[in-house]
């Protein structure tokens, strides 16, 4: 009943920048926490970044100071504001939100992922 929908990817060169972007849909009450996690090769997936609904953000050790996250409520997205890429970055990047959606008469909580979006970092 809620989809997530990611866009925003591509190649791009080192030390280049990117605007991953998230779209929640469906019959939404609120959302929680919203994120980006990446799953490189042969690499667990990892948390990038996430934020609360009052706009607390954290990031990995690995992209501090690089990336950013950021969340328009009013649209239900969220975004990931990535800049001086490097090869490590690449990766499949994934959008995560806690949603609080209607269910039929039902008010219910799930956690959502979208698609994913390819990010490659040339070299």
């Amino acid at each position: 009943q809620v989809q997530l929908v990611e866009s925003g990817g591509g190649l791009v060169q080192p030390g280049g920048s990117l605007r991953l972007s998230c779209a929640a849909s469906g019959s939404i009450v609120s959302i929680n926490d919203m994120g980006w996690y990446r799953q490189a090769p042969g690499k667990q997936r990892e948390l990038v970044a996430k934020i609360t609904s009052g706009g607390s953000a954290n990031y990995a050790d690995s992209v501090k100071g690089r990336f950013t996250i950021s969340r328009d409520n009013a649209k239900n997205t969220v975004y990931l504001q990535m800049s001086s890429l490097k090869p490590e970055d690449t990766a499949v990047y994934y959008c995560n939100a806690r949603v609080l959606y209607y269910s039929g008469i039902y008010v219910r909580e799930a956690e959502y992922w979208g698609q994913g979006t390819q990010v490659t970092d040339s070299s």
